[in-house]
């Protein structure tokens, strides 16, 4: 079956998830095909009652799910994907075969389910599958087409379904007891709680202290080279014996684990080094060791975030939008997988850049194979790899920026799987010697040699831990042996401090979800997002730090929900999920008793014979949600910090409270700032906080109104406002809000006046009018005092101007030409560090429209999320990239000038009507166009971004 045979069998038409990925596929095809995109999903259960279709009432209509008839999902065509499926409809009504060429995991397969239910096909339908976009690979997918997999479809319903059921019943209780517009989710939840339970373990931990020593010893060699040092370091392992303490030995609480072991403080160490100043002494062994180190597996999903986590600093979401991009336009395969295997054309690609690279003598015998470690793993899947039966180099690519980054990271991982392992020695080296008080003193030194660096001189994988060691740092020592005579050049006390457990970072928080074999790992991005948008995560440098609000979810899950964010109970059900997919269990049974729990029509043995085991870990998710009356909303938010002060999250953010000694008095509060880490707030900084003014300060009532004017320090900072009398409407069309202003930079709440309080509440003030008689207003905006004329706006220089400006004042500024990037240009409001693509300094800027970050080549404005205070590097090196990936903002041509008439009078007034008529239908005809590929570009937009974002168990 050629590929480009149109004669032979007609049409063909090929259904994408993307349009970047159709692009690529037509130009492997030939002219018999028409390779368009779904833009994602078309279809899937509503995300509101207003999408359900009229017939169906009640809980149906709030899940979109039949809990009552075998869970049948309502499923709707999403509203800005109506106008796509009209177009395949078309275009299949002109061909005569289907090819659905979706993704080839479970969401891609149920996206190709999914366009055969609604498309409604009346000619051949074939399932078109493949791991990279390749010439030889899409061929081959056309020649070798197979049927939908309907189990695993089943498989993605059914985790569909469960999320819906988890997220729209719990998500609720959430709403009423803790906060409105949270969510919980099967996985998310569980990812939470881990970043909570870190958090906990940093709150519980109590530092301890301990000492050693550090020597410098000398051979007393005078001819020494880098192969053979003359003095080497060693450290303190054991006194007469016992060994020395050190932080691994200590627990949580500061104490040590055990008493074997020898517990020196500053003074003991200094006394042991005066000691051993005079000491003579000598190696007492030397124990060598053959090292060797065999290459990393490739990257599969985890792994591939991990390790662009580690050396490029990107975040999982990021690395999986480059990824894609990387995939659809042909450079690798498939990026989401949980299989390590190499393809046999993949292997000899491989080992044919080693050989050529880096000479046969670093290429293996034979082909190296990897058996993937993750359970359930789809082995039909390949690696994360270079596509292709010939490896591009990065520099062949033509890529730039994050691709090529990404792309290099993928290749040098892949060749140097296939590469000899490093080999070389490792030596331990002991050292002892007597005090002068007569104890046995003994240290340690630890060498490493790679005689033979194999796989490490293509690739060698980071580490979590800055402080790490990695793989290809060597160690020399001297050559010595048992019982040659060494001097201390010097002795050193060095004092230590056990540190708490490190937050996780994104890569360790992937690492630790597959580790515990909680959700698949193509979701581990998207969950990771849905954390940090919901809240309640934000991210300080690196690490992710829960915030309060998260404190107060996790702990009604907890004590209410407990099996639902159990770490096992989270894994048995992916096990669960896996044997549905391998058609060992039935969907509608396990759902039954996932919902229902024991009883509804299930015998005891139901949820067993549905492939779940004993069934213990199952039932009664309904009865759960509808019992709300033992969760007390005050108490699930509240967390003692000692007897007097309490932490609360209250609706409007978390707060310390300290009771009143008088009964029945109100107590103190104070907001709490919204990024403070969990782990820092003490009872020293809540009572500073709780000292701070923040309660109503009256400053007197307004001489006009009459209302009470009063000084606040809200959230946002201190301001004043009035309070209105009892009884004003504060809802509907006759609601009235009281007036509000900021302090100015210049007043702080212990010194703001009566009279300050009437000049802010003042603004904006009218200036006066200019000649044409538009009026000049002087305000107060976030970003600084300004005159504004219309929709002219010019910055004042100092906040008292705006009650000092006059009319004169304010027309010369509007006289000046306004200044539009030739004025001195502005301190930056913070420095980021270097961008790790342009690898130039990153500065958050003020600019016309808001605060920007910037390396000087590239602008990107921050979001509506984004703080300058509290912006990462990260967050400002990930905005810069995602505008470079955008590309530039293309410029409108300029029409091309009319052609001048030469014909008679007459000719040219008909001319003139032609041409008018002619433009009309071309402009309509443009205009038309237009808009069409705009709704087009939004809509493939939004599908790209969904499908990495979606929250859905995939793969």
């Amino acid at each position: 079956m050629s590929p480009s045979s149109e004669t032979a069998h007609g049409k063909r038409l090929v259904i994408v998830e993307s349009p970047a990925k159709a692009k690529t596929i037509k130009g492997y095809l030939g002219p018999g095909y028409i390779v368009e995109a779904s833009v994602g999903h078309i279809r899937d259960l509503p995300g509101t009652a207003a999408e359900v279709p009229d017939k169906y009432t009640g809980e149906v209509r709030r899940l979109g799910v039949d809990v009552d008839h075998d869970f049948a999902p309502i499923y709707v065509v999403n509203a800005d994907k109506k106008s796509q499926v009209t177009k395949l409809k078309s275009l299949l009504a002109e061909s005569d075969e289907l090819f659905l060429a979706t993704d080839e995991d479970r969401e891609g397969e149920a996206i190709a389910w999914h366009l055969r239910e609604v498309l409604k096909p009346k000619v051949p339908v074939h399932r078109m599958v493949f791991h990279e976009i390749t010439k030889d690979a899409i061929q081959e997918a056309v020649r070798n087409p197979r049927e939908l997999n309907q189990r695993l479809v089943d498989a993605q319903e059914t985790r569909r379904i469960l999320d819906r059921l988890y997220g729209y019943e719990v998500s609720p209780v959430l709403w009423k007891k803790v906060m409105p517009k949270l969510s919980a989710g099967r996985v998310q939840s569980v990812a939470t709680r881990l970043v909570v339970e870190r958090e906990r373990e940093r709150m519980a931990f109590r530092s301890a202290s301990y000492w050693d020593l550090v020597g410098t010893f000398g051979t007393g060699r005078t001819a020494a080279d880098a192969a053979n040092p003359e003095t080497f370091g060693a450290r303190l392992v054991s006194v007469d014996g016992k060994r020395v303490a050190t932080g691994r030995d200590f627990g949580q609480d500061g104490r040590l684990k055990t008493a074997n072991t020898l517990h020196l403080d500053e003074q003991a160490a200094r006394t042991l080094a005066a000691g051993l100043e005079q000491t003579a002494f000598s190696v007492r062994s030397v124990e060598s060791k053959p090292y060797r180190r065999s290459p990393y597996a490739p990257f599969r999903t985890t792994t591939l975030q991990q390790e662009a986590s580690r050396k490029l600093g990107f975040g999982a979401k990021r690395t999986m939008q480059v990824a894609q991009k990387l995939y659809e336009n042909g450079f690798i395969t498939y990026m989401r997988t949980d299989s390590t295997t190499l393809s046999e054309t993949a292997v000899s690609a491989a080992r044919a850049q080693v050989t050529q690279l880096y000479g046969a003598n670093y290429l293996p015998d034979a082909p190296r194979t990897y058996a993937s470690k993750v359970k359930n793993a789809q082995e039909a899947h390949e690696a994360i790899r270079p596509s292709g039966d010939r490896f591009r180099t990065p520099a062949e690519t033509g890529l730039g920026g994050d691709d090529f980054r990404l792309y290099e990271l993928i290749w040098m991982r892949t060749v140097a799987s296939q590469m000899k392992d490093a080999v070389g020695q490792s030596v331990t080296v002991k050292v002892g010697g007597r005090s002068a008080d007569g104890r046995d003193a003994e240290f340690s030194a630890s060498g490493k040699i790679i005689t033979f660096h194999g796989f490490l001189k293509a690739y060698v994988e980071g580490a979590d831990d800055p402080n790490a060691e990695l793989d290809d740092r060597e160690r020399r020592l001297p050559q010595v042996t048992e019982g040659d005579p060494l001097a201390a050049e010097q002795l050193t006390p060095e004092g230590h401090a056990t540190k708490p457990p490190a937050r996780y970072t994104e890569a360790s928080l992937v690492k630790e979800l597959e580790d515990r074999e909680i959700g698949r790992p193509s979701t581990y991005a998207s969950i990771i997002d849905t954390i940090i948008n919901r809240k309640y995560v934000f991210k300080k440098g690196t690490a992710l730090v829960p915030s309060f609000l998260s404190f107060a979810v996790v702990n009604l899950l907890e004590k209410h929900f407990g099996r639902l964010v159990d770490y096992d109970f989270t894994a048995r059900m992916e096990d669960d999920l896996d044997r549905i997919a391998a058609g060992e269990a039935q969907s509608v049974p396990w759902l039954k008793r996932f919902y229902f729990g024991e009883g509804e029509g299930l015998t005891a043995g139901g949820a067993a014979d549905a492939g779940n085991g004993d069934g213990d870990h199952l039932g009664g998710l309904k009865e759960l949600v509808t019992d709300l009356g033992a969760i007390d909303a005050r108490e699930i938010s509240s967390f003692p910090l000692n007897d007097e002060i309490t932490l609360r999250v209250g609706r409007y953010g978390p707060y310390v409270e300290k009771a009143s000694p008088v009964e029945g008095e109100p107590g103190q509060r104070a907001d709490i700032p919204d990024e403070l880490p969990p782990d820092e707030l003490t009872v020293e900084l809540a009572e500073e906080l709780l000292a701070k003014p923040s309660g109503d300060f009256e400053l007197g009532a307004d001489p006009v109104s009459g209302n009470m004017l009063v000084a606040k320090d809200g959230r946002y900072g201190p301001y004043v406002t009035e309070i209105l009398p009892e009884g004003t409407p504060k809802t509907g069309k006759n609601a009235v809000k009281p007036r509000t202003a900021s302090l100015f930079k210049t007043m702080s709440l212990d010194t703001v006046t009566l009279e300050d309080a009437l000049r802010l509440l003042s603004l904006p003030r009218v200036v006066g009018a200019d000649a044409e008689g538009q009026e000049i207003t002087a305000q107060n905006g976030r970003y600084g005092p300004y005159l504004k004329r219309g929709t002219d706006s010019r910055s004042l220089t100092s906040e008292d101007q705006l009650f000092t400006v006059t009319l004169d004042e304010a027309l010369a500024i509007y006289a000046q030409p306004k200044q539009r990037g030739r004025a001195a240009a502005a301190p930056p409001l913070k420095e980021l560090g270097n961008d790790p693509v342009s690898e130039r300094p990153v500065v958050v800027k003020d600019g016309r429209f808001g605060p920007y970050v910037t390396d000087g080549e590239t602008n990107a404005t921050l979001r509506k999320d984004d703080d300058v205070e509290t912006i990462t590097p990260e967050r400002g090196y990930e905005l810069l990239a995602e505008k470079r990936a955008r590309g530039p903002v293309k410029k409108t041509a300029k029409k091309a000038p009319a052609k001048k008439a030469t014909a008679t009078k007459t000719a040219t007034k008909t001319a003139a009507k032609k041409t008018v008529a002619k433009k009309a239908t071309a402009a309509k005809k443009t205009t038309t166009a237009k808009t069409a590929a705009a709704k087009k570009t939004a809509t493939a937009k939004k599908a790209a971004a969904g499908k990495v974002s979606s929250e859905s168990e995939e793969s």
